[in-house]
């Protein structure tokens, strides 16, 4: 998975940055391949402004958008928001890996053999 975080009207500290990384690794848990992650972060009017967009194989991407007063607690909120969109993701991707028609025919013929 490739990380890029980008700041506008503002500057990032290590802090932060390890903040980010930390948060990204453990959306590895769900077992999505995640291909790509995109971090814009950026200076609005009444504070900060956190975007993720987590582009995933076989799926449309995932795009959230959280704004706060604190930087740190943007992240936070970010970080809660996408981790619920990913395990819903994982949860719909297991839930229906159900049999197709295909399956079901190979299976009734493998029974009749």
């Amino acid at each position: 998975m490739s990380l890029q975080i980008r700041a506008k009207d503002l500057t990032l500290s290590d802090h932060n940055k390890k903040h980010i990384d930390a948060a990204m690794e453990q959306f590895n848990k769900y077992g999505l391949d995640i291909t790509s992650t995109n971090v814009v972060v950026a200076k609005v009017k009444n504070g900060v402004s956190v975007e993720f967009e987590f582009h995933i194989a076989h799926h449309a991407p995932v795009v959230i958008n959280q704004e706060d007063k604190d930087l740190d607690a943007a992240i936070d909120l970010a970080v809660d928001r996408a981790s619920k969109a990913l395990r819903r993701m994982h949860d719909k991707d297991v839930t229906h890996r159900g049999t197709g028609i295909k399956g079901l025919e190979a299976e009734e013929e493998a029974e009749e053999a």
